[in-house]
């Protein structure tokens, strides 16, 4: 049975093994906002998992392989749903 979790744990980190991206971002201040940005994200075809972070204050991209969102493209998606994005931290 360990060995079969093992395998499924994975080929699910093989799925998501494109590149990782964290971007703050400013204004989340509730759970609702946390949920608005992970289903904004979660409808772009680049995006192959979301991770939002409420405390800290930032969203963790990771991409299908060979592909990426530009950051003009974040910062929009992030301000069409009322928050700024903050690069490079």
């Amino acid at each position: 049975m360990k060995k079969i979790i093992l395998a499924i744990t994975f080929l699910a980190s093989a799925a998501f093994a494109g590149e990782v991206e964290t971007v703050g971002v400013k204004g989340m201040v509730c759970s609702f906002c946390a949920q608005g940005i992970t289903k904004k994200f979660k409808e772009q075809p680049e995006v192959a998992e979301v991770q939002v972070s409420l405390e800290q204050k930032f969203v963790k991209l990771t991409y299908k392989d060979g592909q990426k969102l530009s950051h003009d493209k974040i910062a929009t998606l992030l301000k069409e749903a009322g928050y700024e994005a903050s690069f490079g931290k």
